[in-house]
């Protein structure tokens, strides 16, 4: 599922049935030897704790964050074979009140924050404390973040050579050839192939549900006897799986954004709903542009912003940008538009002034940096590795073309993207998970907290729906006709308000809550007047 965020009925679209999960080496573990496992691992990093010192330079962490490493199995059905190190970072809790720094704040322990991917690091998290949305929140808790396994320097996978990670300027057909097909087709095999070549044997266990175990030996060698945890997009689904399996360790939940947590979901079909929901939240973007015509000069409609972006793929599939922008880097930029709203202004500016014959800015935002190979090719190699691993997927190439040339029809913008992220599954080589089914009835967790945008692409809102139902007594605070993705500490006022009451207090309103949505941004002309004088035409 990219991540890196408008509830879509997909319909018959997704009416695909999977095919059965290819056999893979070995026997599984049964769950009992992975809980007792969990158990002693758990009790392993409670003597140990952690000990934090100086961060490693290149993570350019203030002196006010410390880093350490937690041990945690590969393997949790032999808890005393192979261990590997995660890295974690923590902020210690301020003790100070914002509005009245006389006024001395209890400590409420450990807040554990993951952003998602799965393959991103939450190393930075503590930084967010000097915010001023998270102030009070700093105030009461350690904030901690980490790399989970694979992710970093935490035991990291790799699939390719990471200098060969980034090709250059590509193409990105919306309605590709049967030979683009066939030339995805076979780097996908090769993907996969790599994977399992370079990774060997431990590469069956990096998945969703060692992530949620992880957590548990994090949480106690943090010495929390109960889990306060903040997970994001994917974030939201291990934490979903950790509440399931370990519910008497849970003290405070909040799923930002949440992940659909049905087994039949994961994650073949929640990838179908993502790039469905994709189609809208890009017109949105294109609606708002048409808005500001008078600023940026590239249509008075949704349709023609759409023509006027297909207009600058065309060029750029002629000559790329700078030799280094084509169609694939124009189409990645303006996907992190369907993700955050604050990105529109600057994407609208770039296309707009590409068109008029100044490619600087669009170079600038779209362009793949050669030192961020490393750090990209390894977040996409533990995506893969954990999405692949974590359930079935179709087999058989006709499935997917079948169901995502379907889908392209209506929702051209994002569909063959995702299709060629997350193809490598197809081909994977080992053992799959079957997907646990998240559930928790009436007294078997502490209230939790939700939070979701309705028109949110990247886990588009009835992920959050679903969660609530699974999830007996918790809380769903949506943001109203917003689709920005990741809602806590942003620019809501009204969602803030309800995280800090629920993490500070443990205060949580009626069964589900709602705000209005955050202002649109402001769009912002730089240099030059755009106006009616169209580009490009």
């Amino acid at each position: 599922m990219r991540t890196a965020a408008v509830h879509v009925a997909t319909g018959s679209l997704l009416l695909t049935a999977l095919a059965a999960a290819p056999a893979g080496a070995g026997t599984p573990a049964s769950p009992s030897a992975e809980l007792r496992g969990t158990a002693v691992a758990a009790a392993r990093a409670a003597a140990e704790g952690i000990d934090f010192g100086a961060c490693p330079p290149e993570q350019e962490l203030p002196p006010t964050v410390r880093c350490g490493t937690v041990a945690v199995p590969l393997d949790y059905a032999r808890p005393d074979g192979e261990r590997i190190l995660l890295t974690v970072s923590r902020a210690r809790a301020t003790g100070k009140d914002p509005d009245n720094s006389k006024r001395k704040v209890p400590r409420q322990g450990s807040l554990v924050h993951n952003p998602g991917g799965p393959g991103a690091s939450g190393m930075y998290f503590p930084m967010t404390g000097a915010l001023p949305e998270w102030k009070r929140v700093a105030a009461a808790y350690d904030l901690v973040g980490y790399s989970p396994r694979g992710v970093g320097r935490s035991a990291p996978l790799s699939c390719t050579d990471p200098g060969t990670f980034f090709e250059g300027p590509a193409k990105a057909p919306v309605h590709p050839s049967a030979a683009y097909k066939r030339e995805r087709v076979a780097r996908a095999r090769a993907y996969a192939r790599g994977c399992a070549e370079r990774t060997g044997g431990s590469l069956r266990h990096y998945h969703s549900l060692n992530n949620a175990r992880d957590l548990d030996v994090l949480r106690a060698a943090l010495g929390e006897n109960r889990l306060t945890y903040l997970g994001s997009s994917y974030g939201t689904y291990f934490g979903a799986l950790y509440a399931t399996m370990f519910p008497s360790h849970v003290r405070r939940m909040v799923f930002d954004s949440a992940v659909n947590p049905d087994p039949e979901r994961i994650w073949y079909r929640n990838n179908l709903a993502q790039s469905a929901a994709f189609e809208d939240r890009w017109a949105d973007f294109r609606a708002w542009t048409a808005e500001h015509d008078d600023v940026y000069g590239l249509g008075g409609t949704a349709e023609e912003v759409r023509r006027s972006y297909e207009r600058a793929s065309a060029r750029l599939a002629a000559e790329p940008a700078g030799g280094r922008v084509g169609p694939a880097q124009l189409q990645a930029a303006f996907l992190k538009a369907g993700y955050y709203d604050d990105h529109w202004p600057q994407r609208a500016h770039a296309l707009s002034a590409y068109l008029r014959g100044d490619s600087g800015p669009l170079v600038e935002q779209a362009q793949e940096y050669p030192e961020a190979a490393a750090e990209a090719e390894n977040a996409r190699a533990v995506y893969l590795a954990v999405e692949c691993n974590d359930a079935p997927w179709p087999a058989e190439w006709a499935v997917w073309d079948r169901d995502n040339t379907r889908l392209a029809r209506r929702a051209p913008f994002e569909t063959w993207g995702n299709v060629w992220t997350n193809l490598p599954c197809a081909y994977w080589q080992g053992p799959r998970q079957r997907p646990l089914d998240v559930r928790a009835g009436r007294g078997e967790l502490p209230p939790t907290l939700i939070l979701a945008a309705e028109r949110d692409a990247a886990t588009p809102y009835d992920g959050a729906l679903e969660l609530h139902r699974r999830l007996a007594g918790s809380v769903l605070v949506t943001e109203r006709d917003a689709g920005s993705h990741g809602l806590a500490g942003g620019p809501n006022a009204c969602v803030n308000r309800h995280l800090e009451a629920y993490l500070l207090e443990g205060r949580v309103p009626g069964r589900r809550a709602s705000c209005a949505p955050h202002p649109e941004p402001e769009p912002q002309p730089a240099g030059g007047r755009a106006g009616k004088d169209r580009p490009g035409v």
